[in-house]
């Protein structure tokens, strides 16, 4: 068995598909973290998801967001199992090095803000670009986990200035991939997801004092509820896990 394909989980009952009302494969990319193990435990307890192919740095294969050769490889080794109808990209970072966000314009540092960008920006583009192609035709998902903190409108607070912009960016490449790919695939819905506040390794040092905190499965149960509702229109969709729209 190919080491990228994650075994067949034995469905559990479950009343309605979570996305499609037919069958369907699923990719997850960053499948090790909360967020993407839950979507990855979602659609194995899904009756009408036929598998899902989970890919994360955690499985030794070489995989590295800021290698798009190993992108490229990835990608080719995952094609066998496609095409995929869903494909969540789960990947992100909010500190490096054991850097936190920074509060000023004076904590900026250029090698910290190149890292955000990498992990945030360019590798999540460089998914894009190989792992599109394996979509399925017709009514398929390209979601990936952004922030509400990427949204510039939404922006009152100011701080943060590395992960907001990394985010910003990253919701204008899904924006215009998402205008770029419709032109062959007008039914395809590209997502940039703001989970919530959720329970992980990456928000703990940040979450102090606050008195509620999602589980990642009850985010992604949100998630997966929104993403079923949204219809198909030109360019992309900026939503949370309530399936409020949220302004770019």
């Amino acid at each position: 068995m190919n080491p990228l394909m994650c075994e067949a989980a034995m469905n559990e009952p479950h009343s309605n598909a979570l996305l499609f009302e037919h069958p369907y494969s699923a990719l997850v990319i960053g499948a090790s973290g909360s967020i993407g193990s839950a979507f990855v435990e979602a659609f194995q307890k899904d009756p009408l998801c036929q598998h899902v192919q989970a890919l994360s740095r955690k499985q030794g294969l070489g995989f590295d967001l800021s290698s798009e050769n190993a992108i490229q490889d990835a990608a080719g080794a995952c094609q066998a199992f496609g095409p995929f109808k869903v494909i969540v990209d789960a990947t992100g970072v909010l500190s490096v090095d054991d850097k936190g966000p920074e509060k000023s314009l004076s904590a900026l540092d250029a090698q910290h803000l190149h890292k955000l960008f990498q992990i945030n920006t360019i590798g999540p583009a460089l998914l894009l670009k190989h792992f599109s192609s394996l979509l399925a035709p017709g009514a398929s998902i390209y979601a990936k986990l952004s922030a509400r903190v990427g949204s510039i409108s939404d922006n009152q607070k100011g701080g943060w200035y590395g992960y907001r912009a990394s985010k910003a960016a990253l919701n204008m490449v899904l924006q215009t991939a998402a205008l770029e790919l419709q032109r062959k695939n007008p039914e395809l819905r590209v997502v940039a997801l703001q989970p919530g506040t959720v329970k992980s390794k990456l928000s703990e040092p940040f979450v102090a004092g606050l008195s509620t905190l999602l589980q990642p499965s009850d985010s992604v149960a949100g998630l997966l509820n929104a993403m079923k509702s949204l219809a198909s229109k030109s360019g992309a969709h900026f939503i949370d896990y309530k399936g409020q729209d949220i302004p770019w």
